[in-house]
């Protein structure tokens, strides 16, 4: 018996057209939630991982200003005559044309308060500057004994300058920078420099190793050592003197900023009461928001300030105790005018207190 091919009317049937289109219907709304679903951790991860890597900058930055700040002024020993009471200063024997004063070259630190970079940076921000020596011996200085013989001078022992030193030679108020030519000839007991001016009988000679003068800036949304990007995503930075009653005292009875008459250009007696330096370092989450995450600070003169702040104002403890309280207002994080929209973005700032140990070593010296 020849079978039946004929298939039954069931496995004819297939899917209706309604079928099919609340299928995709249904399919196109998983996919819309899907993707908002992962729309929604995406924003969640960016801003996650850009705080991550603010936090990372922003700790690296300060890092890296703070471990070189620390040798600020070494090796200016603290002897009679020191390096920090210099208020004439001579290059290879010219006079030294620093804009604003003769010793800047010898000061441990400086700040250039509001200096405005470029893109985001187009704001007020502070440039740290700081100089030191790398001496092994720690530039401890020798006697002169006589007067120079040519371009020798004539000394006991060297103390372990080497060709190429920065030599620091002091006289009374009056100092003179050089270089070594010719190290230390133990038999003749001299020492060949570049220029001899004031190596005369009774001054200092001091090797410095190499004279360093770094300055730490922000620019284009980096932070920059000597012009060059060392880290990325920072956008301000701020800075403030800790001051001492008198270059004697190493108590800070105020912060202040390295502007107006007095601290944007000290006196060496006022350069002399800098015992310390705050700096707050401003990095920022790259990631805009849809909308106003951050707010201006709420005050610099008041406690516990809301928004994108420096750190709280301060009342100095002053010296002596029972003198008011020195009000130390906070500095100002503006960063209007190098980004419209800088309130879309979240920030972290980092900050410290730098005692500089080398003017607090110094102390007793100092005039």
């Amino acid at each position: 018996m020849q079978a039946n091919s004929a298939r039954s009317p069931s496995r004819q049937t297939g899917f209706t057209l309604v079928e099919i289109m609340v299928g995709l219907a249904i399919g196109m709304l998983a996919t819309v939630v899907i993707i908002q679903v992962i729309s929604v951790f995406e924003a969640q991860r960016r801003t996650t991982s850009g705080t991550a890597d603010a936090q990372t900058n922003g700790g690296i930055a300060l890092y890296n200003i703070v471990r070189e700040l620390q040798m600020a002024g070494y090796p200016l020993v603290p002897v009679t005559d020191s390096a920090l009471e210099c208020t004439t200063l001579t290059l290879n024997g010219v006079a030294d044309t620093v804009p604003a004063s003769n010793f800047v070259r010898l000061s441990p630190v400086t700040i250039a308060d509001d200096v405005v970079g470029a893109g985001v940076n187009a704001s007020p921000s502070d440039a740290v500057t700081l100089r030191f020596g790398t001496a092994p011996m720690g530039g401890i200085p020798t006697l002169i004994n006589a007067a120079p013989t040519g371009n020798d001078a004539n000394v006991d022992t060297n103390l372990g300058c080497q060709a190429g030193d920065t030599v620091l030679i002091t006289s009374g108020p009056a100092c003179a920078l050089t270089s070594v030519a010719v190290p230390w000839v133990p038999v003749a007991k001299k020492v060949t420099l570049a220029n001899t001016t004031l190596a005369n009988a009774g001054a200092n000679l001091a090797c410095l190793g190499t004279w360093n003068e770094v300055t730490y800036a922000v620019n284009n949304g980096n932070l920059e050592r000597n012009g060059v990007a060392v880290v990325a995503g920072v956008v301000n930075l701020q800075a403030q003197y800790g001051i001492s009653e008198t270059p004697q005292s190493n108590q800070v009875v105020q912060w202040v900023n390295a502007s107006g008459a007095t601290w944007a250009a000290p006196t060496v007696a006022n350069r002399n009461r800098i015992k310390s330096v705050r700096l707050a370092v401003v990095a920022r989450n790259a990631k805009i928001e849809a909308a106003a995450v951050t707010a201006a600070c709420s005050s610099t003169t008041t406690a516990a300030p809301t928004g994108l702040c420096a750190w709280d104002a301060t009342s100095a403890l002053p010296n002596p105790v029972a003198a008011p309280y020195v009000a130390s207002p906070a500095p100002t994080i503006d960063l209007s005018a190098g980004d419209p929209n800088w309130r879309r973005y979240r920030y972290r700032v980092f900050e410290t207190i730098i005692p500089l140990r080398n003017m607090v070593w110094s102390r007793e010296t100092l005039l």
